[in-house]
């Protein structure tokens, strides 16, 4: 038996009450009834993520009776970057940190954590929805660094990008249609390194709270690099600049 998920809707139920750090649940399409109605409102109250799905993706999961709800363990524990700006104030850091908009492939996760520890990156910021899971394979790929670095998880983006800007971080979004290379950009002093997925980039409502938008030049016919890859060129800058 798989030790990474729970499933049925009352045992998920009982691990939501009792505080198990759970990465997302999956909901069988047209889920119905009190107490299913009751792990939903469970799951709103406490923000935890959570997906409707067809049965088929739920049986590829487990095939022991589900009764349609599957929660996926999560192999990291969540911080809230609300806690984690005004810490790093108070012990004299400057604070760097990472959002990640809609990062889905769990190895560029992996190796963007791994990147972001190594770089000096006090903490990453991903959003609860239309994120990459921190499961086993992200784990691995970061060569544990997801256990060390925190990884702040927003229900709301655009709102913990608004707060970091607030917090006096200057908000820097890499993007192929900026005018300014990175390497000519000042990026130091308190910074938010956005990075967005190479299909759809970062996603307007955080783009527009941008303090400056960068690129990387590429030559040849392809037009971006990986978001990994893209990510370790723009955080070192950043350290670099940071001295």
């Amino acid at each position: 038996m798989r030790k990474d998920i729970i499933f049925g809707i009352r045992p998920v139920i009982e691990a939501v009450e009792a505080g198990r750090e759970i990465d997302r649940v999956f909901l069988r399409n047209g889920l119905q009834g009190s107490l299913a109605q009751s792990l939903l409102n469970l799951l709103r109250q406490r923000e935890v993520p959570f997906q409707f799905v067809p049965v088929e993706k739920l049986n590829r999961i487990s095939r022991i009776n589900h009764q349609g709800v599957i929660a996926m363990i999560s192999a990291i524990t969540w911080y809230d970057v609300a806690q984690i700006i005004p810490a790093l104030y108070e012990n004299g850091e400057t604070p760097f940190l990472l959002v990640l908009d809609g990062i889905t492939d769990v190895r560029n996760f992996g190796a963007v954590a791994r990147t972001a520890l190594c770089g000096g990156v006090h903490a990453i910021v991903v959003p609860a929805k239309g994120s990459a899971m921190a499961g086993p394979d992200a784990i691995k790929t970061s060569a544990g660094a997801l256990h060390t670095i925190p990884v702040c998880r927003a229900q709301s983006l655009p709102e913990a990008v608004r707060f970091l800007k607030e917090s006096g971080l200057k908000i820097i979004a890499a993007t192929e249609k900026a005018e300014i290379l990175y390497h000519e950009a000042g990026m130091g002093g308190p910074a938010a390194l956005v990075m967005g997925s190479e299909e759809k980039g970062i996603s307007p409502a955080v783009l527009e709270l941008a303090d400056m938008t960068v690129k990387i030049p590429v030559s040849g016919p392809v037009k971006s690099l990986n978001v990994s890859a893209a990510a370790a060129v723009l955080i070192y800058e950043i350290a670099r600049q940071r001295g």
